[in-house]
C-alpha cells in the first residue's frame, strides 16, 4: 500500500527520524493558514508547496515550488490543488491532486553548504535480507545514476539474526563523505530509519533527498513509503491512511469483493483461479499474440456470484476484445464454474459483446465442457492450452 511523503514523514517522525516539518492543505486558504502557522513553530519565511500524489518525479511536473511570501503561498497552492498533475511515474493523463504539503525551507544559509543523498531501505531478493542503499547523488533519479555512475551507489546488508549495527551505520555515514556533527547525525539517522522500516512492516523507505543543512544537521526533506498489505492488521493506524483516489477504481472495487486484481494495458481479459496460472495464462496470450489486459485470480471458490462479479470488473475496461478464463478444478468442480458462467452471461445479456473462450480442467471438465457447448451462449469451450491459445488468436482475428 502506498501512502503520501506527509503520511509517510510522520511514520518517521514517530521513530525519531528529523524530516522537514510541514502541514497538508486542501485548498489556497488552508495553505496560507498552514504558512503562517509553520512560521510561527519554526520561523522560516520561505515555504515549499508540494503536491501529494503517488508519484515521483513531482518536480519535473510542476508539482513542488517554492513560495517567498504568503500571497504566493496562495497562488501557487491554488495552482497546484486540483491540476492533473503528469509526472514520469504516471500515465500520460497524470494525477489529479487533492491537496499539498506546506513545508518549511530548509535550505537556508549556513557555515557550510547543504548537501543531498539519496537513501533507500528495502529486500534484496537475491539473498533474502534488508539492505540499505544509498549515494552522495541525492535529489537524482537513482536509476540515472546506477546507470551513468553505478561506483556511487553503496549497499548495506543486514543480518536478520542481529539487525543494523552500530558500525554498519558508522559506514554509511562514512562513505558518504560526513565527519564531526552530520557524522553523528547521520548515525543516528541511519538507525532512526532502518528501526521505522522494520517495526512499521514496510516493503520501502526511499527519502530522495537526505538532507544535510548548513549547520550539519540530516533529516528527510522527503518520503516515499510502501507499506507491506499483509501486515496492515497490524497497524490499524496505517491501514486508514489508504487513499483509494490515488488507485485504479476497478483495483478497489476488486478488493472490495475479495478478488486479487491488477489492470493491465493489453486487450484480453483473464480470469483464472490461483497466481501461478494466473501468470501462465498471461504468457499463454502473449503467445496467441494477444496482450494480457488483466491479472485477476478469482481463488478457490469461483461461484456463480463470484464469476459475474469477475465478468463485470473486466468488462469495465473497453479495451478488452476477448475474454479467456482459465479455471483449474481443484477446491471448486469444473461444472459449477461452467454453470456460474452461463448464467453469468444470461445475467449481463448483451454487457457481454466479446467472445469468451473458456479452459477447464480438473474435476467434472467434461461435465463442464458440456454445460458450455450446449448453452447457446458465444462461449468458446477449450481441453488443452495451445487449443486456448488457438481460440484466443482466432477471434482476435
Amino acid at each position: 500500500m502506498n501512502i503520501h511523503e506527509y503520511q509517510g514523514k510522520e511514520i518517521l517522525s514517530s521513530f525519531g527520524v528529523r524530516i522537514q516539518r510541514g502541514t497538508v492543505a486542501t485548498n489556497a486558504k488552508e495553505a496560507v493558514d498552514a504558512a503562517k502557522a509553520l512560521t510561527e513553530q519554526t520561523g522560516t519565511g520561505w515555504h515549499v508547496i508540494k503536491a501529494q500524489v503517488h508519484a515521483g518525479g513531482r518536480g519535473k511536473g510542476g508539482g513542488v515550488k517554492l513560495a517567498k511570501n504568503l500571497k504566493e503561498v496562495e497562488e501557487i497552492a491554488g495552482e497546484i490543488i486540483g491540476m492533473n498533475l503528469v509526472t514520469p511515474q504516471t500515465s500520460a493523463e497524470g494525477k489529479k491532486v487533492h491537496q499539498v504539503l506546506v513545508a518549511e525551507d530548509v535550505y537556508y544559509p549556513g557555515d557550510s553548504e547543504p548537501e543531498e543523498y539519496y537513501m533507500s531501505v528495502l529486500l534484496n531478493r537475491a539473498t533474502g535480507r534488508n539492505m540499505i542503499m544509498y549515494s552522495t547523488e541525492g535529489g537524482m533519479d537513482i536509476e540515472t545514476v546506477a546507470e551513468e555512475t553505478p561506483d556511487l551507489i553503496f549497499t548495506e546488508e543486514i543480518d536478520p539474526s542481529t539487525g543494523l549495527l552500530g558500525f554498519q551505520a558508522r559506514r554509511i555515514a562514512f562513505n558518504l563523505g560526513l565527519s564531526g556533527k552530520a557524522f553523528k547525525e547521520m548515525t543516528k539517522f541511519v538507525m532512526s530509519l532502518y528501526e521505522a522500516f522494520e517495526k512499521s512492516d514496510s516493503s520501502l523507505f526511499e527519502i530522495n533527498p537526505v538532507l544535510k543543512t548548513s549547520d550539519d544537521k540530516i533529516m528527510a526533506v522527503d518520503a516515499k513509503v510502501t507499506l507491506d498489505d499483509n501486515a496492515l492488521f497490524r497497524h490499524k493506524d496505517y491501514a486508514e491512511m489508504r487513499d483509494v483516489r490515488e488507485e485504479n477504481a476497478t483495483e478497489v472495487e476488486a478488493r472490495e469483493v475479495g478478488l486479487n486484481y491488477v489492470d493491465l494495458d493489453g486487450n484480453v481479459g483473464c480470469m483464472v483461479n490461483g497466481a501461478g496460472l494466473a501468470m501462465a495464462t498471461m504468457d499463454l496470450i502473449k503467445q496467441a499474440g494477444g496482450e494480457p489486459a488483466n491479472f485477476l485470480d478469482v481463488g478457490g471458490t469461483a461461484d456463480a456470484k463470484r464469476v459475474e462479479e469477475a465478468f463485470r470488473l473486466i468488462l469495465k475496461d473497453d479495451k478488452v476484445e476477448a475474454i479467456l478464463v482459465n479455471i483449474f478444478g481443484g477446491i471448486v468442480r469444473c461444472d459449477r464454474v461452467a454453470q456460474g458462467i452461463v448464467d453469468a452471461s444470461k445475467n449481463m445479456g448483451d454487457a457481454m459483446n466479446v467472445p469468451i473462450i473458456v479452459r477447464l480442467q480438473g474435476t467434472n471438465a467434461d461435465i463442464a465442457k458440456e454445460l458450455i457447448d450446449n448453452s447457446g451462449l458465444k462461449v468458446y469451450s477449450a481441453v488443452q492450452f495451445q487449443e486456448a491459445a488457438d481460440k484466443v488468436q482466432e477471434v482476435l482475428s
